[in-house]
């Protein structure tokens, strides 16, 4: 009797390193197609699949493959690619070997008690040869196969896309001023298309007969300036029928219609990844008696929506990458939003890509420490140790490279062809020699090793050992006791005194600064405003997490209210790749050296939804996956709020006002901290406690 489901299988990785460089080199700039500046791998083309089994009557299996293929039973070759074959009672081993330089090598095997799924084993090493009584030998290097949610023999791996469904303009217009030229029959060439909010998908121009030339944007200025908008198409059809484009991000579209030209209006299918976890276990949510704070939840998640795609992506005009220091931070959004893990798993891999390293991820020094720690996180979250355990060969290689371009001082020190990003700054920062940011990343990528090899049972010391001295190096080179701050940098072999927010935050969020030194950099640094400002999303998640971890809950959510609100007032429908209040009307557009070159919808932006998560609803997981967790609410100047926050069993329920909290988990237990209280959280039991 059948006692699984049969699902494709292929090697660890290579599903993703494929639809990765799908996915990678879909950006375009004005036409013209923008591959990503870093080192692009390929699946490996030929993998052998194998299982050893034993079986009480004849069965016989139905084969699919993704590629050619040829199958042995018991080391003997089998002639043809059979779609069946039986296999007789006994103790058996199967291997199927499959090629495919297209898509990933990838099976679907299925009959009564055999079925393809992850306890096959997988291997790219090509070590079978055939002796003179025509018996396979060799032997390779195996890993677990790999799978996901592809259980039907018709839906191979490469069949994957996103879902779309059919959205329409809220409004069509020939802009008043702009320069317009009319058709033979009168109607003007050029209506701007308003779809009222940020989108991303396939514009449909219906029943075009002619050329039309289109122009996308995240803001009416942008769709009309046709010189310098980011991107555009030129659609043209012979005879009358619909014309989709290639996938943009935009608001607005401006067309223009060549001589002779018609079409019949336009839609789009708008591209979604769909919004609730596999399992379909509820999302988060947020609601307060603050209005503004739940306009900016509901867009921060919609940015989310937007962003979460095949991957985590940064934005979804520019660059529609995935970058590993955007990726990091939208790991933590959906942990109290979607909880999608798939994406998660899906994106780290393709940013670590296959061996030998020869350059960081995405060529910069923090992003590849920023790495290391998601695995932690992922962990943290979900209490998968199989995927730490995947990861864990490429983690040690990645590592051995990050060790191999240490200093003499065995710090980490930029090399001709790194890039040290650290953040987009608006005040002189350089960002040559040691820098003291990069060495605290460092150091929790050292203590994520630690952890992870302990996780795994596997002797590697070394690692907490490496990640202590450098501790003590950081404290050593770095620290003031004059100024409570950590320094910038040693460049040249002198000390940069110049004092930043970056490595003092870091300090705090990755446990270098005990107490006593935290409060000490709280009042020197992050709340001193003779520092620098931040003016990124991307390092604003940080700073306001820095302040929550010091109960500065009051002052964020005036903060939110400020930054994020500020967004709203101008217009915002899904949050920025920067923000800068002083700024005024089409100067929030520009960025690069472009006039439309800032990204209006990009991860970094969404913050709020963590720190909503996190900090206010209070929730986080103490053991592995939720096993156990805590909740410290804190209103932070609000008079109520309710949410829900997402975990790998269900969902934790919190309402909080100044009367009372009440806290529902429908899975596992936990505890409930208040200022002079501590109480016992049973699943499936709703408690209310008096304040």
């Amino acid at each position: 009797m059948k006692t699984t489901k049969a699902t494709w299988i292929w090697y660890p990785g290579d599903f993703e390193i494929w639809l990765g460089n799908i996915f990678n080199n879909r950006r375009t700039e004005r036409g013209a197609m923008f591959p990503p500046f870093w080192k692009q791998d390929s699946h490996y083309v030929t993998v052998e699949f194998s299982k050893a089994f034993s079986l009480d009557r004849e069965e016989t299996i139905s084969i699919a493959a993704e590629g050619q293929y040829n199958l042995a039973l018991d080391g003997k070759l089998q002639f043809g690619m059979p779609k069946t074959f039986t296999i007789p009672a006994g103790d058996h081993k199967l291997n199927l070997k499959v090629w495919n330089q297209a898509t990933p090598p990838a099976l679907f095997v299925d009959g009564a008690t055999i079925h393809s799924d992850s306890s096959w084993q997988a291997t790219y090493e090509d070590k079978l040869w055939i002796d003179e009584n025509g018996v396979a030998h060799g032997s390779g290097i195996y890993v677990p196969a790999a799978s996901w949610h592809f259980d039907d023999i018709d839906t191979p791996p490469s069949s994957f896309h996103l879902e779309c469904e059919e959205r329409h303009p809220l409004s069509s217009t020939t802009p008043d001023g702009f320069p317009s030229t009319t058709t033979p029959d009168g109607f003007p060439s050029g209506t701007l298309y308003d779809f009222g909010r940020e989108t991303f998908g396939y514009l449909i121009v219906k029943n075009l007969k002619g050329t039309v030339n289109v122009y996308y944007g995240e803001s009416r200025e942008e769709a009309l300036d046709k010189e310098h908008c980011e991107t555009l198409d030129k659609l043209e059809n012979a005879e009358a029928w619909d014309c989709v484009a290639d996938s943009k991000a935009f608001r607005y579209v401006y067309i223009e219609k060549e001589d002779g030209a018609t079409y019949d209006g336009v839609s789009m299918d708008y591209e979604y990844n769909p919004t609730t976890t596999p399992d379909g276990s509820p999302s988060g949510s947020f609601r307060c008696s603050d209005e503004e704070i739940n306009r900016i939840w509901d867009v921060a998640a919609y940015t989310m929506d937007l962003t979460t795609r095949e991957f985590f992506m940064d934005g979804i005009k520019r660059d529609r990458w995935t970058w590993s220091g955007d990726a990091i931070q939208s790991y933590l959004m959906n942990y109290y939003l979607r909880f999608d893990t798939e994406c998660v798993k899906r994106t780290i891999r393709q940013l670590r890509g296959k061996d030998p390293v020869t350059a960081h991820i995405n060529t910069i020094m923090d992003y590849t420490f920023y790495w290391f720690k998601s695995i932690l996180d992922y962990y943290q979250y979900t209490g998968d140790v199989d995927f730490v355990r995947e990861m864990w060969p490429r983690m040690v290689t990645l590592m051995d490279y990050v060790e191999g371009r240490l200093n003499e001082q065995g710090m980490a020190e930029g090399q001709a062809d790194d890039w040290i990003f650290v953040d987009w700054v608006d005040f002189p920062m350089h960002k040559r020699g040691t820098l003291c940011f990069e060495q605290i990343l460092l150091m929790k990528a050292m203590e994520t090793m630690a952890v992870c090899a302990k996780l795994l049972g596997i002797n590697k010391s070394d690692y907490r050992v490496k990640s202590e001295e450098l501790r003590n190096k950081i404290k050593q080179t770095f620290w003031s006791y004059e100024t409570k701050a950590y320094y910038h940098a040693i460049e040249d072999g002198q000390l940069n005194r110049q004092i930043t927010k970056f490595p003092n935050m870091f300090a705090i969020l990755y446990g270098l600064a005990y107490e006593e030194e935290r409060r000490e950099i709280m009042q020197s640094v992050m709340l001193n405003p003779k520092i620098d400002p931040i003016t990124t999303p991307y390092m604003r998640f940080y700073e306001l997490e820095t302040l929550c971890i010091d109960g500065l809950q009051e002052q964020v959510l005036k903060e939110m209210k400020d930054y994020w609100g500020g967004m709203l007032r101008e217009g915002a429908t899904s949050f920025w790749e920067k923000y800068v209040p002083a700024e005024t009307g089409t100067q929030h557009l520009a960025m690069y050296g472009r006039p439309y070159g800032k990204s209006l919808c990009h991860a970094w932006g969404a913050s709020p939804v963590y720190l909503l998560g996190k900090y206010y609803l209070g929730v986080r997981p103490t053991k592995p996956g939720y096993e156990e967790f805590e909740i410290r609410p804190s209103l932070g100047g609000l008079d109520w709020m309710e949410g829900d926050v997402p975990t790998p069993q269900g969902v934790i329920h919190i309402r909080m006002d100044r009367q009372q909290v009440t806290i529902r988990a429908t899975h596992n237990n936990g505890w409930l901290l208040l200022p002079n209280q501590r109480v016992r959280i049973e699943a499936n039991q709703e408690i209310s406690i008096a304040l």
